[in-house]
């Protein structure tokens, strides 16, 4: 148990407390609760009873049944309500656009208990006609549930990058003295990741294999298995597990073959001659000398995907991919201005411990409410605090931003004598997601269009694994801001990675900008910058290519060189 699942279960129990129409009083109390538990910086495994019972919104009932989740994992009320709601139902309420009243109509009316049952009565159109829901509604269902089946045993990099690096020293330690390598998706630090798999080099394929057998977290498929590869799944955990077998001597092709991705392979060198047939020529003994002796420049592993990169490696062209040291400042992060958690001198002052030389802090615009959005005044009040803290951190700097909404006709969320307050501006879309491409389109270019904008948030407000993003036509988003002087960032937060990798080259050739942004919400977020980091890397995003790589006196200069051009949209 920890802070996070302790969340996790009371908002559980207000779910559960909606479903069954507990008193409304009680579920008020304990959203308030849940609401400052959000907002505040202790985490609650830390705090004493009554350490907890000070904590605003947070009474007597919701302090014992904090106490109850930290010493047996469950409480009283979440056990009662658990024990009268079928399984099932637990599934249905994950499903985005379904709230506790609308299942409940499902389950009192047809029955539905099952995601299975569920798409049964979406497919035969019973959903439909049950008041409130309609068509549109049930459409949505199903793409929904699709979309989550489609993802069953998929996991974000990030997620189970310690998982995986853990299972390769359990590997090591089985197979001391043994060539041993981390292939497939994530050697190449894919965004998703759906089976872990590694190479094993061995003296001789004879035996040895056998040793996997004392690997307890596996539970292996021998049916699937066979002599060159043992495939399994991990025993408390949904991911799919291979384990490579090969001589010591066939270790560095083959390591290069389960590394690269099929259309790597696939790609011509020459004379209809592809990577994967030289590979397979095997006279080389180190990566390095493969490509020197074809002609290439080195392609990094997690290059090798088939997007255009062996065609940039025979002209030299590969340029040197950024480092997470390369980043001198964090932009895009939200305080308690807004739905942060921290404080803005805590996220200043973290993020100066960090090493960073500026914090650029976006809270969220007015229009997005729900976020606590600023309203002019808190703006003001920011602001005052901001230059303050310049004052006591100096020579750090905080820059002064907003993630401004991009509201439906693609205008920012102030007039303009607010947005020239600010020193930077995120543009991005949070609302009327259901968009198709050339809505969605038309609504970046024109807030790509207003001068204000100085940075395009998550493009296309993708959440991998939970939902896709609105369609956009990429390369008319990109060339708009080329033409703007726009930066489009790569949102760093594991669940968005968005600019998508793929584009990150089409951005560089056409001479735009990337920024590395966590989105972070709490100190913790900074963490994130790094994921930002590999994905822009697998896209071959250089240094000199990255917004934030820019010292503090060298991005002071291009913001306020930037805001100086500004003619206002309505002049």
């Amino acid at each position: 148990m920890d802070h996070k699942t302790i969340l996790k279960n009371l908002k559980l129990c207000i779910q559960l407390m909606e479903l069954h129409e507990e008193n409304s009083f009680k579920i008020r109390s304990y959203q308030s609760a849940l609401n400052s538990l959000e907002r505040g910086d202790q985490d609650l495994m830390d705090l004493s009873e009554d350490e907890i019972q000070k904590i605003p919104g947070v009474g007597k009932s919701i302090s014992e049944a904090i106490l109850s989740l930290k010493e047996s994992e469950s409480f009283a009320l979440l056990d009662e309500l658990l024990e009268k709601t079928p399984t099932g139902i637990l599934e249905i309420l994950q499903i985005k656009g379904l709230g506790p009243k609308k299942v409940k109509i499902l389950w009192q009316e047809l029955g539905i208990t099952s995601t299975h049952e569920l798409m049964e009565a979406c497919q035969s159109g019973k959903v439909a006609k049950i008041k409130g829901f309609g068509e549109k509604t049930q459409q949505t269902i199903i793409e929904n549930l699709e979309f989550k089946a489609s993802n069953e045993g998929k996991w974000l990099y990030a997620d189970v990058e310690e998982i995986i690096e853990n299972l390769s020293n359990d590997l090591k330690a089985l197979y001391e003295g043994s060539e041993l390598a981390i292939v497939g998706d994530f050697a190449r630090k894919t965004e998703i990741i759906a089976e872990a798999e590694w190479l094993i080099g061995m003296e001789s394929l004879f035996g040895g294999k056998e040793k996997l057998k004392k690997w307890s977290a596996i539970q292996w498929d021998m049916a699937a298995s066979g002599p060159f590869a043992w495939r399994g799944k991990l025993k408390d955990f949904d991911l799919q597990i291979t384990v490579h077998f090969c001589s010591k001597k066939d270790f560095i092709w083959k390591k290069m073959i389960l590394s690269a991705s099929p259309l790597f392979l696939n790609e011509n060198v020459a004379d209809k001659t592809s990577i994967g047939d030289l590979i397979h020529k095997k006279d080389f003994n180190s990566e390095e000398e493969f490509f020197s002796k074809n002609e290439l420049q080195f392609i990094p592993v997690e290059m090798r995907e088939g997007y255009g990169e062996v065609m940039l490696a025979k002209d030299k062209k590969i340029g040197k991919l950024l480092k997470d040291s390369d980043l001198k400042g964090i932009l895009h992060n939200h305080s308690t201005y807004s739905d942060g958690k921290h404080s803005l001198k805590q996220m200043a002052e973290h993020c100066k411990e960090l090493g960073f030389e500026y914090l650029g802090i976006s809270d969220h615009s007015r229009t997005a409410f729900y976020a606590g959005g600023l309203e002019v005044e808190r703006i003001v009040k920011q602001h005052q605090e901001i230059d303050e803290l310049n004052k006591e951190l100096a020579p750090f700097k905080i820059f002064k931003g907003i993630e401004s909404d991009i509201l439906p006709d693609g205008s920012l969320d102030y007039p303009d004598d607010v947005l020239a307050s600010f020193d930077f501006i995120v543009s991005s879309i949070h609302s009327i997601l259901n968009m198709d491409i050339r809505k969605a389109t038309h609504r970046l270019l024109t807030a790509i269009e207003n001068p204000y904008t100085t940075i395009l948030g998550h493009p296309t407000g993708r959440l991998l694994l939970r939902r896709a993003g609105y369609p956009i036509d990429h390369k008319s988003i990109i060339d708009s801001c080329a033409k703007n002087n726009v930066v489009i960032e790569i949102n760093a937060n594991p669940w968005r990675l968005d600019l998508d990798w793929r584009w990150v080259r089409y951005a560089m050739d056409q001479g735009v900008k990337l920024s590395i942004n966590p989105d972070a919400h709490e100190m913790d977020g900074y963490a994130d910058m790094h994921y930002g980091v590999l994905v822009g890397r697998k896209g071959g995003l250089t240094k000199e290519m990255t917004l934030n790589t820019l010292s503090v006196d060298q991005i002071t200069e291009y913001l306020e060189k930037r805001k100086s051009s500004i003619i206002s949209p309505s002049k």
